[in-house]
């Protein structure tokens, strides 16, 4: 019998509500904007997704769990230090990222124009090129909170491989 290959998919999810005077932090780079998301951190949605995802797979809970937002030393933390925290317990467990895949859902300002950049950035701190981290961005259609331009979500899945 052949023996299958230790592949593990990841599945996150993150909201966050944006708010009137707040920096816009997505992907690890900071949109221009005259509002942006209200959290604990940074509240880059993007990569807290990605986060919760690689955590995932690895049955590694979430988040939440490993950074929790009542912890002082979180408050305001760059986003992509809690990924370089995160990609370190993945590799601890003797995984590496296959590849990522993640959608972004803000009514505006739009994306697509710095998902070049944010490609680049993860992909440093991930080990990963910009052909393997696909980031999609939609709008809501002016529907609910998303589309009325109150909150922000970000889904990702990743595949992790065994070293």
């Amino acid at each position: 019998m052949q023996k299958k290959p230790n592949l593990r998919i990841g599945f996150g999810v993150d909201v966050h509500r944006l708010q009137e005077g707040y920096p816009l932090w997505l992907g690890g780079i900071q949109i221009p904007s005259s509002f942006g998301a209200v959290g604990h951190s940074d509240a880059d949605v993007l990569i807290h997704a990605i986060c919760d995802a690689l955590l995932g797979a690895l049955s590694l809970r979430d988040i939440g769990y490993h950074f929790s937002d009542e912890d002082p030393q979180f408050k305001g933390i760059d986003s992509k230090i809690l990924l370089k925290k995160v990609h370190e317990m993945v590799q601890t467990k003797g995984f590496g990222i296959i590849n990522l895949d993640a959608t972004v859902i803000l009514e505006a300002p739009k994306v697509n124009p710095h998902i070049e950049k944010m490609q680049m950035i993860m992909g440093e701190i991930l080990k990963l090129s910009p052909e393997e981290i696909s980031i999609k961005a939609t709008t809501h259609e002016k529907v609910d909170s998303f589309g009325e331009k109150k909150a922000i979500k970000a889904y990702a899945t990743v595949l992790l491989y065994q070293l």
